[in-house]
């Protein structure tokens, strides 16, 4: 008598077997040929796409050369960067056009570590005027929160809506005429996640959020990270699908050597790199005898080295030819190909270029009023709307800094178009904190330095008003804080209540030479109405009344401060438009700005007394070269103008501050090539230029000449950090002094 163990075994396969017959059991696995179109068969061919950052790219190489060789794909599967590669082939790109989209793409954008500057909102571009540094905290009830990525999201997102056709951003991954899947991590419970029916888009940007580098991605409620982590090149994946033949791309990162393990930072990506290359030696060995395993030799080539994508392009043909004779045993006929293209470029559904706009959505909002967003993306009721200005107004969005995530749906019905924003707020940016140092040096009397912090809370009340406060350390001392009330939800009209405290001692000048050091406090109450000039300006005007005391330190002198007391109106344009403050490579900055003191002590001033200062910059750039014109003029009618001269790029090599009189102008221009780049953590480009600058001052009542103007030039090196820019330089005025600059921090 057989014992119940058996018998318990023998009822399961039984009942297996019916399940199995009568179509019960999980849809997995069955390969099945391909019958053409003249009766014949072939094997099921998948392609699969292992993860690696930039060596990825290596892909699009293998795809040109099973295109030449007219190989079918029938399905394919990618992991990180090979299902971003992937994807965007099932959905119709062919690997002409991705070549061209790898060259099109600026690689420092999509690596930054925020949106471009020039798509940012004005509040923001402001902030970086402020204190340039980009060490940025959340700020909460349970102390210092880290940023979720050292890259942003939004230039990302952008490369990947370019990356993929018109109208597939939104299909299914499992909707697509080409089969294809894509795998992702669950960062809480670390299981695999088959991204089956995700809009396409949000699948390629899942499998894409390498942890550290890029921000995770939450789909149907789990949060999702890149998915190397778990299967980096999914050959089982493939073979579920019902694959019988698997052509296999391993680009994955090879594990580095001891000496570069000495840092925490490289300690940590070769964590990442054992848990990665543990599981690839897994899916290699379920390869079979007929299976072909393409690996690109990629040696010196980071996973974050895009901007040699070239490069790993050629790599992925040179390797793909090296297995040329086992390829063309798959190839089929030039019509069977050409069927199977047209098939698979006609996935996407071209999305009509102009539409009248129904109605714009805001889904996800908690705490801020999707009012606001609504007026922030300029998007009105029955205006005609193209795809790429809804995706522009997406990038407006992430322009605000508080949203981690923004998808864009668009759905056409009866001739008119509806956008849905979908966001997900960064709840660490709505109470930031940001720190820097700043530094300035001559190498002889003129050094400063400061240790200086900005907070900001956004979105406290529901029309989107703002409380920023900063305040600096050091040589010289400044505390203020702002608040800043739209009158409306998402009105462009404000009115700010401006609180400011400074103190710090300077030098006076007599004839270029010091005759004295002073000490200066002032404390300035300011009430403005503005108006936002889109993104790019800002207009304010308003009172300020002003309280402050002076007291000569050098030679020292007995008795109290001269105290003081001022009213003033002002009025004040600011157009910002560069690409980059450490280095602007594009753009315009431009600061008008007029003042008018109406009493002094309480007592009316019986003349007018006008202050005014205009200066404007324009960058250029083009390949590695960049640099900037820059114009600079102020006068008072009464007085000393409000700037003065002397200092790197103000005169160089000339004293700070020792060029002044009712009125002065400045002009110079500067150029600098770029020469390297710092690593993705630490910054960005570093530059070696020079500059070439004239200016003076003089009274009201001289005209200018131009051999009364000093002309003056510098050589120097800068490097774009997270602490702000870095300058290094050295510089002289014809006929007058040399100097040697060191600067952390802004210059203009």
């Amino acid at each position: 008598m057989p014992k119940p163990r058996i018998l318990l075994s023998i009822v399961a396969i039984l009942a297996f077997v019916l399940a199995d017959l009568l179509g019960l059991t999980a849809p997995t696995a069955r390969a099945e040929s391909v019958v053409q179109g003249d009766g014949s068969t072939r094997p099921r061919v998948a392609l699969v796409l292992s993860g690696g950052g930039a060596r990825g790219l290596a892909h699009i190489g293998v795809l040109r050369v099973l295109r030449e060789l007219r190989v079918p794909v029938d399905l394919v599967v990618g992991t990180s960067m090979g299902a971003v590669v992937a994807g965007a082939f099932a959905a119709g790109r062919t690997p002409d056009e991705l070549v061209q989209l790898l060259e099109n793409t600026d690689w420092d954008r999509v690596l930054a570590d925020r949106p471009p500057r020039d798509e940012l909102s004005f509040r923001r571009r402001e902030e970086d005027v402020l204190l340039p540094s980009r060490l940025e905290f959340g700020l909460g009830a349970a102390g210092l929160r880290l940023p979720p990525a050292t890259a942003g999201n939004s230039a990302l997102q952008r490369a990947l809506e370019r990356l993929l056709p018109d109208g597939s951003h939104d299909l299914p991954s499992n909707r697509l005429a080409l089969p294809f899947r894509s795998v992702a991590s669950d960062l809480v419970t670390g299981e695999l996640v088959e991204l089956r029916d995700t809009p396409l888009l949000q699948a390629l940007r899942a499998s894409l959020s390498m942890p550290g580098v890029f921000a995770p991605v939450r789909v149907q409620g789990r949060l999702l990270v890149d998915g190397g982590l778990v299967r980096n090149l999914p050959v089982d994946l493939a073979r579920s699908m019902g694959a019988d033949v698997v052509i296999a791309v391993n680009v994955g990162t090879p594990l580095a050597g001891e000496e570069t393990l000495g840092t925490s930072l490289g300690a940590a990506q070769q964590m990442l790199s054992i848990l990665t290359e543990q599981n690839v030696q897994r899916s290699l060995r379920e390869l079979r005898d007929g299976d072909i395993l393409i690996a690109p030799t990629l040696k010196d080539l980071g996973f974050l080295d895009f901007r040699l994508g070239a490069r790993a392009v050629q790599a992925g043909e040179l390797a793909a030819r090296a297995a040329l004779a086992r390829l063309q045993a798959l190839a089929v006929s030039p019509q069977a190909y050409a069927a199977a293209e047209a098939l698979r470029v006609a996935t996407a559904q071209p999305v009509a270029d102009l539409l009248p706009l129904a109605a714009v959505v805001i889904e996800g909002t908690r705490r801020i009023n999707a009012a606001v967003l609504q007026q922030q993306t300029t998007l009105r009721a029955g205006q005609a709307v193209s795809a790429a200005e809804a995706r522009d107004a997406a990038a407006r969005l992430y322009g605000r800094g508080d949203l981690q995530q923004v998808q864009t749906d668009i759905q056409d019905r009866d001739g008119e178009r509806t956008v849905t924003f979908k966001v997900i707020e960064a709840g660490w940016a709505q109470s930031r904190l940001r720190v820097g140092l700043e530094l300035n040096s001559d190498f002889s009397d003129d050094n400063n330095f400061a240790v200086a912090a900005m907070y900001v809370a956004s979105s406290l009340n529901r029309w989107g008003a703002e409380l920023r406060a900063s305040a600096r350390i050091g040589s010289r001392r400044r505390a203020d804080l702002e608040w800043w009330q739209p009158l409306g939800a998402g009105s462009p009209w404000y009115a700010a209540t401006t609180l400011e405290h400074l103190s710090g001692s300077f030098e006076a000048f007599e004839g270029g030479l010091r005759v004295a050091r002073l000490q200066s406090r002032t404390t300035q109450l300011a009430l403005a109405a503005g108006r936002q000039l889109g993104d790019w300006g800002d207009l304010r005007v308003g009172h300020a009344r002003v309280l402050g005391s002076t007291r000569v330190l050098v030679p020292e002198q007995a008795g109290p401060r001269g105290a003081f007391s001022l009213n003033a109106w002002f009025a004040r344009l600011t157009v910002d438009t560069l690409d980059n403050l450490s280095f602007p490579t594009r753009g315009t900055l431009v600061n008008a700005e007029w003042s008018r003191p109406v009493s002094i002590n309480g007592e009316l001033l019986p003349d007018r007394v006008d202050r005014y200062v205009l200066a404007a910059l324009r960058a250029f750039g083009r390949s590695d070269y960049a640099g900037h014109v820059y114009g600079e003029w102020a006068r008072s009618t009464q007085g000393a103008a409000p700037l003065s001269l002397g200092g790197f790029l103000r005169l160089s090599g000339t004293t700070q501050g020792s060029v002044f009189d009712d009125k002065l102008v400045l002009a110079r221009v500067v150029l600098a090539r770029r020469i390297g780049e710092l690593p993705l953590p630490f910054g960005g480009r570093i530059r070696v230029g020079f500059s070439l600058e004239t200016g003076g001052a003089q009274g009201n009542s001289a005209v200018w000449r131009l051999p009364a103007l000093k002309q003056a030039g510098s050589v120097f090196i800068s490097a774009d950090t997270r602490f702000g820019p870095v300058y290094l330089g050295a510089g002289g005025t014809r006929g007058g002094n040399g100097a040697v600059y060191l600067f952390l921090g802004p210059i203009w």
